[in-house]
């Protein structure tokens, strides 16, 4: 149970600050929930936030489905980005070391496998890509209490190396299709508004996603989660779902990047509502689903730069900004410290 017996507490803290009420806008959100997520389980409500271990974790997952032909690329282009993670030289590391945010690479099951030993790769591999979800069950039930359990192992271990922020970024070819198809199983929204062009699909590429994604889901017979997650989900989708859980159950707050990482958001908080009390949303992307999937959850993204990149480039780039929201809410002055009569 989340507990906001400080809630009002907070809130005065925030309203005392040298400013007009509400002129700081969604930062005043943001530092309202930071501190509310760091009191729970304390005496009182902190007087301080803390950020000083933000990682991000990579998940990485092949699909069955891309062998339609609903991407603008092979699977073997996972594999290649996931070794370009580990050199360093995607968009995501660059904002990462611009923003001082760890990160770790998870492969959950790629097409073609890694022989790197490198420290920023995690092996958790539930095979070597799903199963094509328009024809066919993504995964077995056991894969996906294994996935489950896996992505909390892992979020687990970095909030134990100190991590008070956590996001989740991701990299599968064919994963739009499998949020697409999950965020249309578990709102009931028709398939044309969850499915969009991903990475760039041509028109008859998109014409043809839509078409499988709904055959997938003429499959589905169940409001379940985890049953969702077997016909239509991803190893990537279903390790970072786990990852939720865990990390609202360390009370660790979570800012969530774009359609696939709030998809898979929104598929925990049917597991565990309470989740959501941990959830901050980074940005607004261009995905066509996204913003169907940020309404489910009530959410009030901080950005909206045009995104559609995915492997948790937006969430990085919103760390700043929980940087500011936590600097004010510690060190910005109070009317009666600063002498101001309002």
């Amino acid at each position: 149970m989340f507990d906001t017996r400080y809630s009002t507490e907070i809130q005065g803290r925030i309203d005392q600050k040298t400013k007009p009420l509400g002129a700081l806008g969604q930062l005043e959100k943001v530092a309202h929930q930071l501190a509310l997520i760091q009191s729970q389980g304390k005496a009182q409500a902190v007087d301080k936030v803390t950020l000083e271990q933000p990682y991000v974790l990579v998940f990485a997952g092949d699909h069955g489905i891309a062998e339609e032909g609903v991407s603008i690329a092979p699977s073997a282009v996972t594999q290649q980005m996931v070794l370009n993670f580990l050199a360093g030289g995607a968009a995501v590391n660059c904002f990462c070391r611009a923003n001082d945010v760890a990160i770790k690479v998870i492969d959950c099951g790629i097409l073609l496998p890694i022989e790197s030993e490198s420290p920023l790769l995690v092996k958790q591999r539930l095979g070597e890509r799903t199963g094509n979800l328009a024809i066919e069950p993504a995964m077995k039930p056991q894969q996906v209490q294994q996935g489950l359990e896996w992505g909390q192992s892992v979020v687990q271990a970095v909030i134990n190396q100190g991590c008070d922020l956590i996001m989740f970024g991701e990299m599968g070819i064919g994963n739009t299709s499998s949020a697409s198809a999950l965020l249309a199983a578990v709102t009931g929204e028709p398939v044309e508004r969850c499915v969009g062009l991903g990475t760039g699909v041509s028109s008859e590429q998109l014409e043809k996603k839509k078409r499988l994604v709904g055959q997938g889901i003429k499959r589905c017979h169940s409001n379940d989660p985890q049953t969702l997650l077997a016909e239509l989900g991803g190893y990537e989708i279903v390790q970072m779902v786990g990852g939720f859980l865990a990390a609202a159950k360390q009370r660790t707050p979570i800012l969530v990047d774009g359609f696939i990482v709030t998809v898979a958001a929104l598929l925990a908080t049917k597991i565990a509502p309470s989740c959501r009390d941990y959830l901050i949303f980074a940005h607004q992307s261009h995905e066509t689903g996204h913003q169907i999937a940020l309404e489910q959850l009530d959410a009030e993204p901080l950005l909206d730069l045009s995104l559609r990149l995915g492997e948790g480039t937006g969430a990085v780039l919103a760390v700043p900004l929980l940087r500011a929201a936590a600097e004010f809410y510690n060190n910005m002055a109070s009317f009666a410290e600063a002498g101001v009569t309002v």
